[in-house]
């Protein structure tokens, strides 16, 4: 599978609305255009009115007056955060994304205990990769959320991951916890609780997907690592999903795969009641798309 398959399928299903909250930004409104082009969602744009008028002017004339555009005037960050959840929570948008406003903010209103995303489970970051040589897609989680999850929490991470893959049409994903070695060592809480994890899903506490671990990366992603180490898993070499023991582990691999590897990348939070779709000014205009198209996806 490859990420622009993800764009084909979010166009031909049935057509969700993005809330945008503070969306007087350029890049943002370019990530938007080019979604209309792609006939990928409606948006709702909440922020400046004046300022986002004047950017799609700049940028997509012919879309100011678009049907698929609302505009939904705020009167600070705050204001426009709370309007975008808003919008979510009571099902007038299926997907929220941040615009040019600070994670911590835009995170404050969607657990925000009155109206805000909560669900009780984990929030949890789902990168996944197209990688150059490779047969499949490869999710990495969680490399920008959850800084040292316990078992409980990993457990709960794979779940959010598993849900996405099958979204996508990934039935039966398989897990590789990312571990430094491949054996249970006694000094090393990544490897046990990779253990835990294995055992959890063959119990069927974790369901849905073939969990296996400890594996270190190269046994994970490689079939020649693993026959080289003699290793005998329905996952090793074959993984879909990798679960990083930490953002540290995450967040590394995460940007070795864009920058040494250029591999193409979408990326949502997931484990609230909508996906989001929180953009970096570093992110590529293709990255954002590929980000929208996996929010749109995963509602399904």
């Amino acid at each position: 599978m490859k990420l622009d398959l993800l764009i084909e399928q979010a166009t031909t299903s049935p057509k969700k609305t993005v809330a945008v909250a503070v969306a007087e930004d350029k890049e943002i409104i370019e990530a938007v255009v080019g979604a209309l082009r792609k006939n990928l969602a409606n948006f709702r744009l909440f922020g400046d009115e004046v300022k986002v008028k004047q950017l799609l002017q700049e940028l997509a004339p012919d879309d100011v007056n678009s049907e698929a555009i609302s505009l939904i005037a705020a009167d600070s960050h705050e204001h426009a955060a709370e309007l975008a959840v808003k919008s979510v929570s009571s099902g007038e948008a299926d997907v929220l994304m941040k615009g040019n406003l600070s994670t911590s903010l835009i995170l404050s209103a969607v657990l925000h205990k009155e109206w805000g995303l909560r669900t009780g489970k984990v929030l949890s970051h789902n990168a996944v990769f197209e990688v150059e040589g490779f047969d499949r897609l490869i999710f990495i989680t969680d490399a920008a959320m959850n800084i040292a999850p316990n078992l409980d929490q990993k457990a709960q991470i794979i779940g959010n991951a598993v849900q996405l893959a099958r979204s996508i049409g990934i039935n039966q994903p398989k897990v590789a916890p990312i571990c430094a070695v491949e054996v249970v060592n006694p000094v090393m809480q990544a490897t046990l609780d990779a253990a835990a994890l294995t055992q959890m899903n063959k119990r069927g506490q974790i369901k849905d997907c073939i969990v296996d671990g400890p594996l270190a990366l190269d046994n994970a992603i490689s079939v020649h690592a693993t026959k080289q180490k003699g290793i005998v898993s329905e996952v090793a070499g074959m993984s879909d999903i990798l679960l990083v023991p930490n953002i540290e582990t995450g967040n590394a691999l995460y940007k070795a795969l864009i920058y040494f590897a250029k591999a193409k990348v979408g990326a949502i939070i997931s484990g609230a009641k909508a996906p989001i779709v929180l953009t970096s000014r570093a992110d590529s205009s293709e990255s954002k798309l590929y980000s929208l198209a996996l929010a749109i996806r995963s509602v399904h």
